[in-house]
């Protein structure tokens, strides 16, 4: 496991759909001081994800929020956002999606090393940064044990990306039913 060095705070909210980890993240970020940057990973794949993509859009201020849309390269994003103090990647879920269908679509596999690899890689760029990296994520685990093998496999990168990010994380925050419920906190 790799553990975030000196420079950035980074922090992981996660919860189930709908509970409001964006807008706890949203709100985290406002309250810091500082140029933001919002890493959008989600790509417009049909009416639904644009209807979303806008209700989002409009939630935040462009005169608070520069948006990056980028639905891989996380790593490359974080290094490159040293004019921001505060940068929200929303979230990482969706990140292993599109992990997965790029390749499917080039037909490599995607296996637990290779998210825990990615993910080291996220926390050795934040390491870089001198200000906050709040990751937003999903507890896609709680529920019904998927019938197909892709789904379970999805589930099971999720979860394991979502462990390495929080035990380098300085603070772990869980939101259910819009209330934030911090699960671990520590000094930067």
């Amino acid at each position: 496991m790799s553990s975030v060095s000196s420079m950035a705070t980074v922090i992981l909210v996660t919860g189930g759909s709908r509970s409001g980890k964006s807008d706890y993240a949203r709100l985290r970020g406002e309250a810091l001081e500082g140029a933001r940057a919002f890493v959008a990973t989600c790509p417009v794949v049909d009416e639904e994800t644009a209807e979303r993509i806008r209700r989002h859009q409009q939630e935040r201020s462009p005169d608070v929020w520069d948006t990056i849309e980028e639905p891989v390269k996380l790593k490359e994003v974080i290094l490159g956002a040293d004019n921001y103090s505060v940068v929200l990647v929303d979230c990482l879920t969706l990140w292993i999606n599109n992990l997965l269908h790029e390749a499917y679509m080039s037909g490599d596999a995607v296996s637990e090393d290779y998210v825990v690899s990615r993910a080291n890689e996220l926390l050795e760029a934040c390491s870089t940064h001198h200000g906050t990296v709040i990751f937003v994520t999903n507890e896609v685990g709680w529920g019904i044990v998927p019938e197909n093998a892709l789904a379970r496999q999805y589930r099971d990168l999720v979860g394991r990306c979502n462990r390495v990010l929080s035990a380098a994380a300085h603070e772990v925050v869980l939101v259910a039913a819009g209330i934030p419920l911090v699960l671990k906190k520590r000094e930067p």
